[in-house]
């Protein structure tokens, strides 16, 4: 038994070792990232809510920073409670269109702004190679690959950051002391 469990473990546990240390380092960072937008997105929309008087404003703002958990479906489930009480309280009118605008350019700027150079900056990743991972990860594996596309991104850096380059042990050993 314990020769099957030695087949299953890597060979190069120091290469394992430091993909296993930066991934540590890159999840929390990408936790860290996402407290920091859900609280920036949930203070822009309050913020905005407010400038127009809506009711519930910081049940709504609170709803919509929880939503980016989840993308893009959890800014469309939430759009429907926000619609709901401005529609209920401004009518049809202009107010509500004013309103859902502030709402919908909050939500284009955390996804294609925010988004993209928050977490360039948490996960050391350009922002470019982030938006290229959600449509990739998308395209391949739907609602799940933009879910884990910016920590399967990071994965496939820390693995080619830490993969040997052809030099001896003493160099990747040399860089695990270093990070």
């Amino acid at each position: 038994m314990l020769n099957a469990v030695r087949r299953v473990l890597p060979r190069n546990r120091g290469l394992a070792g430091q993909v296993w240390k930066e991934m540590n380092q890159q999840i929390t960072n990408y936790i860290r990232g996402k407290v920091l937008e859900m609280i920036v997105v949930g203070i822009a929309t309050w913020l905005g809510f407010l400038l127009f008087g809506l009711n519930y404003s910081l049940l709504l703002a609170v709803l919509v920073g929880f939503s980016v958990l989840i993308p893009y479906i959890g800014a469309f489930v939430v759009t429907i409670p926000v619609v709901g009480v401005a529609l209920f309280q401004f009518g049809a009118g202009t107010e509500f269109w004013s309103c859902f605008a502030v709402y919908l350019i909050i939500q284009a700027l955390d996804g294609n702004l925010l988004v993209p150079v928050l977490f360039s900056e948490a996960v050391n990743l350009h922002p470019l190679v982030i938006i290229l991972s959600v449509v990739i990860f998308g395209g391949l594996w739907g609602f799940w690959g933009v879910f884990f596309a910016i920590p399967l991104a990071t994965l496939i850096k820390a693995v080619i950051h830490a993969w040997p380059d052809g030099h001896s042990s003493s160099a990747l050993n040399n860089r695990i002391a270093q990070d």
